[in-house]
């Protein structure tokens, strides 16, 4: 027999092998994370007629005679390439721009774990996010605080998650105190803010602002202001109790509610520059090279008691029910409590802002930013983190196995799996409301459908040759 017809059918056996790739790549064009295969030929032992001879007397070397034995197949490999995003706007289809595979798993103690690109997640009863066949999605979770922790498990959107109410403790001021208003009580402008206690309740907290007499001359000129608190009221009652500003009202407080290192009496000064730039909080400068350290709080809210109705009347003494912690309104290491604070001849719109406290809320939506943190939406505009997803990575990716359902394991030549986080340590950031396609080049299929195509005809033209030269030796013993 000849050995060019088994050369032939080795030909036929790999070009169809490849056909097959080819074929389960582009059947695979529109699922979503699809890695494409390629497939590369090699040749098989070659028999050796004649070896090799060096140079010998006045004759030259010789090369070796080898006869081809065929084809086989020399590497199926898979292209970690990132394919094209696709927009869903769905908020729960995610995407890896980059590096790294999301992490599943379908055992209770997260034990079997499984890596894939297809992000077409979704939510099931009980606020699971898990891959469309019911494997649920790995990260790390948070604490009721929403501090990320090193703990692993399921990512979960608990619709019964709630935002425990947290009390102000900070009030920062800005805007202008109008340069041309009237020096005096009779001249006083009041702004508020709303403050939280413990327990989520709110106090309208009014502070009052009285101009005091300029000093100096030109540029030397400073104006002076002084701010106190003018009442607390509770929002919900209309109830509040007036805190006298002492040094205007010659009244005391059990307890000055202002307290600081800038204080004088119960009443604070602020004193602004010839260009209406505050430059000075009490004794305190704020400005220039002789800045100290200093911070002015709001104490001993806790021992407050409402006194007066809506109306004025006198009444008991009512105590506030949840807990006030102490306030900082000026620090002089976060300049930003009052460097928006000026004395312009403008409109008096100077305001306070409380920069932190609130009620309690519940879930009302969530969101996934590009480090993978599911953050919770609640009903009282607070935002907390409830998870942030795990990405994998391995030092071969081409050395992983697929396994059915866009999954991959880890085999022995892919490397062990390397966890963190997306949008750090090489790993890419994470897009959601986006899915990631197949990364099949149809032209590129379709042209290697052709060479296959001839490859596999070629090889079949073989047999059909040694065949009519195998009839030729039968034919000359007729």
């Amino acid at each position: 027999m000849m050995r060019s017809m088994y050369a032939g059918v080795s030909g036929l056996r790999v070009h169809q092998n490849k056909m097959d790739v080819i074929g389960n790549n582009i059947a695979n064009v529109n699922t979503i994370g699809y890695k494409k295969n390629t497939m590369t030929f090699q040749e098989v032992f070659s028999q050796v007629i004649r070896g090799a001879s060096a140079p010998q007397g006045g004759r030259g070397g010789t090369n070796p005679q080898q006869i081809g034995l065929g084809v086989n197949i020399g590497s199926i490999n898979t292209i970690h390439t990132k394919g094209p995003a696709q927009r869903t706007d769905n908020p729960e289809d995610l995407m890896i721009d980059g590096e790294g595979f999301f992490v599943v798993s379908d055992d209770t103690n997260f034990e079997n774990r499984y890596y894939t690109r297809a992000g077409n997640f979704t939510l099931d009863r009980d606020g699971n996010l898990v891959t469309a066949d019911g494997y649920k999605v790995l990260g790390y979770l948070a604490n009721e605080e929403g501090n990320i922790t090193s703990e692993v498990g399921g990512i979960r959107v608990n619709k019964s998650e709630t935002k425990a109410p947290t009390a102000t403790e900070k009030i920062y001021f800005e805007g202008n105190l109008d340069s041309r208003n009237e020096e005096g009580d009779s001249g006083a402008y009041k702004a508020d803010t709303v403050i939280k206690d413990s327990l989520g309740n709110s106090y309208i907290i009014t502070f009052k602002f009285v101009k005091r007499q300029s000093e100096g001359e030109g540029e030397e000129k400073v104006h002076n202001w002084t701010m106190s608190l003018d009442r607390i009221t509770e929002q919900s009652t209309g109830n509040y109790v007036e805190v006298p500003t002492g040094v205007l009202e010659g009244d005391s407080l059990e307890g000055d509610s202002l307290e600081g290192d800038s204080l004088e009496g119960d009443s604070l000064g602020l004193t602004f520059d010839a260009n209406g730039k505050l430059i000075k909080i009490g004794d305190k400068p704020v400005k220039g090279d002789n800045v100290e350290d200093f911070t002015v709080k709001l104490t001993n809210l806790n021992g407050i008691k409402f006194d007066r109705n809506k109306a004025g009347d006198k009444i008991g003494e009512i105590e506030p029910s949840g807990n006030f912690k102490d306030i900082t309104i000026f620090d002089s290491n976060n300049s930003d409590s009052y460097r928006l604070l000026t004395q312009h001849a403008n409109d008096m719109d100077a305001k306070p802002h409380a920069k932190d406290g609130n009620s309690s809320g519940k879930l009302e939506g969530y969101s996934i930013d590009a480090t993978g943190t599911v953050l919770g939406v609640f009903t009282n505009g607070e935002r907390k983190a409830l998870g942030q997803i795990i990405l994998a990575k391995f030092d071969n990716s081409m050395g992983l196995q697929k396994i059915g359902n866009n999954f991959f394991v880890d085999t022995r030549n892919s490397g062990e799996p390397q966890f963190g986080k997306a949008a750090s340590s090489g790993y890419g950031p994470i897009a959601a409301g986006t899915l990631e396609m197949s990364n099949v080049d149809l032209s590129m299929e379709f042209t290697e459908m052709i060479t296959t195509q001839r490859g596999f005809q070629a090889n079949s033209r073989i047999i059909t040759t040694s065949d009519e030269m195998l009839q030729e030796l039968v034919n000359m013993k007729r």
